[in-house]
């Protein structure tokens, strides 16, 4: 259809749209007119994604005189196949005389079509057989040799030699299979291909990392202009991904392989030496002139310097104790000397940056400055000296990486060495942790770049706490409600169990054998009635392991597999992807299954469970942090003491998040209709105080009388022994999701 709101023409190419669409579109336009940033949450299966691409598409139709580009940042690469699907059905239905394209980008490891080169084992692996490939001084040295004496990537080589006219691509919407079989058919490098198209395209789709990790945002997206509008999508653990991105962790094993590395370099350095030591006085120049800057970069090489840092130190030159090759290898060793004897510790330290840089400075006689340049001048060694395996060299990277880091910010992070996990403390595993706590540090460059960042989940309440995480000034938050015509979600709280003991994973509750029998039989219960899947979420994989084992030694386990078959979600991903398939099959064979599952895990976070693949979701628990880790200790202290959000506040915002997008995996759309069961009493107190902007509370009577949707056998009927409530604590929640 196609409807104008105020001057602009949306074309949407469904026959219907939702009232809660058109708000949403209404709002983000008003972002747009404004120029600003915005929050706009909207639940999960109302077709948010392709209002915003209408919207967005139409406002730039409607404005040729104000070329707008969009970027879309997902968290995965199945969420950015789902977003250019949606933006093919777009294309198809905008006139035929705007010329649109749209395209996807992804890593190596998904772009490449070279078999030799998708033979590694890993992506940083991947990463750097396609330097050793591709490199300019590798093609180089090919070139003066006989054909096929050095190897080189055909499709780069062939790539590279078509004229810049030539290579660009036509109007359309390329996911990333169109662009490898692009690349097959014109013999083309699809990774290159779309790196270099990404400058042309009216809309590019790429993963969050490509503008908030400070190693790959510069090269990537320094060709985008202030008139972007950026989006992120699926948003609601964003100040997580940018505290991520700005945090180091250091081991043993890092410092010893960070001594291996440079003890590779010096060896890379004497060989120079004999063979081309001109080449180290170049760089020696350049260094002194101040020439080496961010940017100026080939287009092959991919780590890089740290977007994040100040302005005024892009402009400073590099210092002279770290400009050659040889002072600044002594410094490296130093440092981490240094930072081997810091871990040697036997109780927990704490450290601001400004104390542990004194610290520094005092014992290994390298003050800030050095700090700042350590990772610029680690990159511009490494393509002096022509070094292509960088995976072999990620922890001496790792090393700089910090430095370079705790060089440069002296609020906002914090130093927490600990001799062993507080979970695990017969086990000696120190560690040295380089913990961000503000979240606007890493998102800040984007806001102020930029003239319109959209932020915009399905779960974002409550809204009002992400300006204060990210520190910044929205125009337009906004929270919009689904519309429903039909009772397609049934969300309930369980507080107790048939035999009326209170069920919690609160921690003193969690291993009371009370409370695991009755969770057992919760779940026994419902596989006997609930036809086709079933996915169940615990607070972490420990507790679900534990779990598991006290159903199996009581029997409950066996009982459950009498009617459905009971898959686990692993830390392995090639396990839980083998897990899933199969999952997926005994569901389509009708006999229905059981999905193991962690909050905060790959599948609570990426998956999604529609249709029969999901008719029943049981939250086991509430899914609260560790909170006896240092590093959330900290950040809550910072929080607290520079924004004024209390502990408890946070801690039940961050656990109520993940709660909601563990039991939205089973709603992927109007059509689709299923049971959400929160099983811990510690829901009904929380949900009456910090929820009620996307929840109604409901006495349990109105649930059993008639908000439960028809999603058990109509042969069988829910008994009060299933789920039996306490008419004092049980509630419905009538959530939004």
């Amino acid at each position: 259809m196609k409807f104008h709101i105020e001057e602009v023409a949306v074309y949407f190419p469904y026959d219907h749209i939702y009232p809660e669409q058109y708000e949403y579109m209404v709002e983000l336009k008003r972002a747009l007119d404004a120029r600003g940033h915005c929050l706009l949450e909207m639940p999960t299966g109302t077709g948010k994604t392709i209002a915003l691409l209408s919207l967005i598409t139409s406002y730039a139709l409607a404005h040729p005189s104000s070329p707008l580009k969009l970027v879309y940042c997902t968290r995965t690469v199945h969420e950015m196949e789902k977003t250019l699907a949606e933006l093919r059905v777009l294309y198809s239905y905008l006139p035929p005389s705007s010329s649109l394209l749209a395209l996807g980008l992804s890593s190596r490891k998904n772009l490449c079509i070279n078999p030799d080169v998708l033979s590694a084992s890993s992506r940083d692996s991947i990463d750097s057989s396609c330097r050793r490939l591709t490199a300019s001084w590798v093609r180089a040295l090919a070139a003066d040799r006989p054909s096929g004496a050095i190897p080189t990537c055909p499709f780069f080589e062939s790539y590279d030699k078509a004229s810049r006219d030539a290579i660009l691509l036509p109007s359309g919407v390329y996911t990333l299979e169109d662009l490898r079989a692009f690349g097959r058919d014109r013999k083309w490098c699809p990774y290159f291909l779309a790196r270099n198209m990404i400058q042309y395209a009216n809309i590019v789709v790429y993963s969050y990392q490509y503008l908030l990790d400070p190693k790959v945002a510069n090269i990537i997206s320094k060709e985008m202009q202030r008139e972007c509008v950026v989006v992120f999508d699926e948003a609601h653990n964003i100040d997580n991904v940018c505290i991520e991105a700005l945090s180091v962790s250091i081991r043993r094993q890092t410092l010893d392989g960070a001594t291996r590395n440079l003890n590779r370099i010096a060896q890379v350095i004497d060989k120079f030496k004999a063979t081309d030591a001109g080449r180290l006085r170049e760089e020696y120049n350049r260094l002194v002139e101040g020439l080496a800057q961010r940017g100026n970069l080939p287009m092959t090489d991919t780590w890089l310097a740290n977007p994040a840092l100040p302005d005024d130190i892009l402009k400073e030159a590099v210092p002279g104790n770290i400009r050659r090759a040889e002072h600044f290898l002594a410094v490296l060793r130093r440092l981490v000397q240094y930072l081997k004897g810091r871990l040697q510790v036997e109780s927990v330290e704490t450290e601001v940056p400004v104390a542990f840089v004194a610290s520094i400075n005092a014992q290994a006689g390298i003050d800030q400055k050095m700090l700042k340049f350590c990772y610029d001048r680690l990159y511009s060694l490494m393509l002096t000296l022509e070094i292509t395996e960088t995976d072999e060299f990620l922890h001496i990277q790792t090393v700089c990486d910090f430095a370079t880091l705790v060089g440069t910010y002296t609020r906002g992070f914090s130093i927490i060495i600990e001799p062993f996990d507080e979970r695990m403390p017969h086990i000696p595993d120190p560690i040295l942790q380089l913990s961000c706590h503000d979240a606007s540090l890493a998102i800040k460059p984007v806001f102020d770049r930029f003239q319109s960042v959209i932020i915009t989940s399905g779960t974002l309440s409550p809204i009002d706490l992400y300006p204060r995480l990210l520190n910044f000034n929205p125009v337009i938050s906004r929270s919009f409600t689904m519309s429903l015509t039909r009772d397609c979600i049934c969300p309930m709280v369980l507080t107790r169990g048939s035999d009326q003991l209170p069920v919690s994973t609160k921690f003193d509750m969690r291993s009371d054998p009370g409370v695991v029998r009755n969770y057992g039989r919760l779940l026994l219960e419902m596989v006997a009635a609930v036809p086709d899947g079933i996915v169940c979420f615990f607070v972490s994989y420990s507790y679900m392991d534990g779990i598991v084992n006290s159903w199996n030694e009581m029997g409950i386990l066996q009982d459950i597999m009498q009617h459905k078959l009971v898959f686990i979600e692993t830390q392995d991903v090639v396990e839980t992807t083998l897990a899933l398939d199969n999952y997926r099959r005994a569901c389509d064979c009708g006999r229905g299954a059981v999905f193991f599952s962690i909050a905060r895990g790959k599948v609570a976070e990426g998956i999604d469970f529609d249709k029969h693949y999901g008719r029943l979701v049981i939250m086991f628990g509430v899914p609260f942090q560790y909170t006896l880790s240092r590093i959330l200790i900290a950040r809550l202290e910072y929080l607290r003491d520079t924004f004024q959000i209390k502990e408890g506040d946070f801690l039940t915002f961050d656990a109520l998040r993940q709660a909601a997008q563990c039991v939205g995996r089973v709603i992927r759309s109007k059509a689709d209709y299923g049971m959400m069961i929160f099983a811990d009493k510690r829901y009904y107190p929380v949900c009456t105080i910090f929820l009620t902007k996307f929840c109604i509370v409901l006495p349990i009577s109105n649930i059993l009388m008639k908000n439960v949707p028809t999603i058990i056998s109509t042969h069988q009927s829910m008994s009060k022994d299933i789920i039996n409530f306490d008419p004092s604590m049980g509630c419905l929640l009538s959530f939004m999701l």
